[in-house]
């Protein structure tokens, strides 16, 4: 296993997606237990084949993009063992010029500081975080020291905030709880931790105002337009993209579910975004969040 180190060229591509999920190894393991892997591919119309690593790479590659790709680890909360952090760094570090590795630690895992620091000494650029999926409410302060290590090595948190398909139409969504990814739980751990970038991904629904009021009064919050279609973003979110908070606005897919290309092409149809802010919506508040030059 080597370190990883990103080899992205910012003139070789034209965006940068900061919402890939990894969803199956090399040896066909899913990231989800199979009853929530059917739910979702449901929920979210997606039946087609999920790529591994390599073919995430090659899809980004194809399309001179760059990938923040990650899984999630939720083994307390699924009993079910997540995809190996060390497989999706080592995939990262193969395809260093268009794949940027973010690691995901269960919280509620007894040796969940130990496993951060270890994935820091890796190499990752972030940490990924679904607190409905996960079973955890951010502002616990069982989660200081982790969050305190990631803010310390200079790394980025990355929440799920909104609703979930995870779970949606399953006897009692599968026993999840929506309101753990309420982006204001994220305020009080922006205030704790203030050199901590953090990004609120999704339009939060149905918290939108929320995520929006606490990305305008924390400037250590980014939001990222993963997981709708540009077509559906709340008129607020897109009038703050625009304006208040353009330099902390992220392109994200949630591939490979919803992909870049049919994201790219309603937010074209659409015409949400000014030209002014588009540049830094697509590639360059991202490359300047994750350190890229």
């Amino acid at each position: 296993m080597s370190r990883y180190e990103a080899e992205i060229a910012l003139d070789a591509i034209e965006a940068i997606d900061v919402h890939v999920h990894i969803e199956i190894d090399h040896h066909g393991h899913s990231s989800l237990p199979a009853d929530l892997q059917e739910a979702a591919s449901k929920y979210f119309r997606a039946d087609g084949p999920r790529p591994d690593i390599d073919g995430v790479a090659e899809h980004y590659r194809s399309r001179r993009m760059a990938a923040v790709v990650f899984t999630v680890d939720a083994t307390t909360n699924f009993g079910h063992p997540p995809i190996s952090m060390d497989e999706i760094i080592d995939g990262a570090a193969r395809h260093a010029d268009v794949l940027i590795p973010f690691a995901s630690v269960d919280p509620n895992r007894e040796d969940a500081l130990d496993e951060t620091l270890r994935l820091i000494d890796r190499g990752v650029r972030g940490f990924k975080f679904h607190p409905t999926v996960q079973a955890f409410r951010p502002d616990d302060d069982r989660f200081a020291a982790q969050y305190r290590a990631i803010e310390q090595a200079g790394l980025v948190a990355l929440f799920h905030t909104g609703q979930t398909g995870i779970g949606a139409g399953m006897p009692g969504g599968r026993g999840m709880r929506l309101g753990l990814s309420n982006p204001m739980f994220l305020d009080a751990v922006a205030a704790e931790f203030p050199d901590l970038q953090i990004i609120m991904a999704h339009p939060s629904v149905p918290w939108q105002d929320e995520a929006l009021s606490v990305a305008t009064h924390k400037h250590n919050t980014w939001i990222d337009l993963s997981g709708w279609s540009p077509k559906y973003f709340p008129a607020e979110l897109v009038r703050y993209a625009n304006s208040l908070i353009s330099d902390r606005v992220l392109f994200g897919s949630d591939f490979p579910l919803l992909t870049p290309d049919r994201w790219i092409a309603d937010a074209e149809k659409a015409g949400l975004f000014k030209p002014e802010v588009l540049p830094g919506i697509m590639k360059d508040n991202a490359a300047r969040l994750l350190g890229l030059s």
